[in-house]
């Protein structure tokens, strides 16, 4: 498990729209003070963790995030991270939006929907997987399979590329969940992603860091993509 990078996905903290229940969408809406205090205890969990790279949707809630979190950080901006285009329904409060007929598709086969002048959601999750995958393989390949590295995005965006993490369809996305400042981490290797942590918002961080890898003959080395039978031993390993 050691033999690949790991990325931990940030959700942003809590918006005025969250507060609100609307609907931001693109929309340039900020945190408020709720999410400001989520995202600095974020931060303190995030503390210490030997950040490769820190990679970030554009929009202004997750930019904010990660200057309470990481203030040290220069996060690059990713245009594959940004949130969900959901066209005329951004802005919209969520208890209008769920009288609409797209709101059961949207609800039960997410796969299908796309929205009034905006994205499919479909369109979403590829090019967010997209996105992730590639960076991994780059951090991989530029700071070694030891690597820790942190993208911060949305709920839907989050809860997609977790879906085609544990490789189910994207209708089954809707069971996932990813609240503000929630910490998910997946480590991708050759044969299968591992999901190590889902919608994390207290824990110890530290053992996802993996530990320094032992020299052994190459006979001996475990396939990287095999899971523990049995569970493990865990990070404290």
């Amino acid at each position: 498990m050691g033999s690949v990078a790991t990325l931990l996905l940030l959700r942003h903290g809590r918006t005025t729209a969250n507060a609100d229940g609307g609907l931001a969408g693109r929309q340039p809406v900020e945190l408020d003070d709720t999410g400001r205090a989520q995202a600095t205890a974020a931060g303190e969990r995030l503390r210490g963790l030997p950040l490769a790279a820190v990679v970030t949707s554009p929009l202004i809630r997750c930019r904010q995030t990660l200057e309470l979190a990481l203030p040290q950080a220069a996060p690059t901006l990713d245009e594959g991270l940004i949130e969900c285009g959901y066209g005329s329904w951004e802005g919209q409060p969520l208890k209008k939006l769920a009288k609409e007929p797209l709101w059961p598709v949207v609800q039960q086969h997410p796969s299908a929907a796309v929205f009034p002048d905006g994205e499919a959601m479909a369109a979403m999750a590829a090019r967010a997987v997209a996105t992730v995958r590639s960076w991994d393989a780059r951090i991989t390949a530029e700071h070694g399979p030891e690597a820790v590295w942190l993208a911060c995005s949305h709920g839907d965006v989050i809860k997609a590329i977790v879906a085609d993490a544990l490789g189910v369809h994207l209708d089954l996305f809707q069971r996932i969940v990813a609240d503000p400042a929630s910490v998910t981490a997946i480590r991708y290797t050759p044969l299968r992603p591992f999901l190590l942590r889902l919608n994390d918002t207290g824990g110890d961080l530290a053992g996802l860091v993996p530990p320094p890898r032992k020299r052994r003959r190459r006979s001996a080395r475990p396939a990287e993509s095999d899971a523990a039978v049995g569970g493990g031993a865990g990070a404290g390993r």
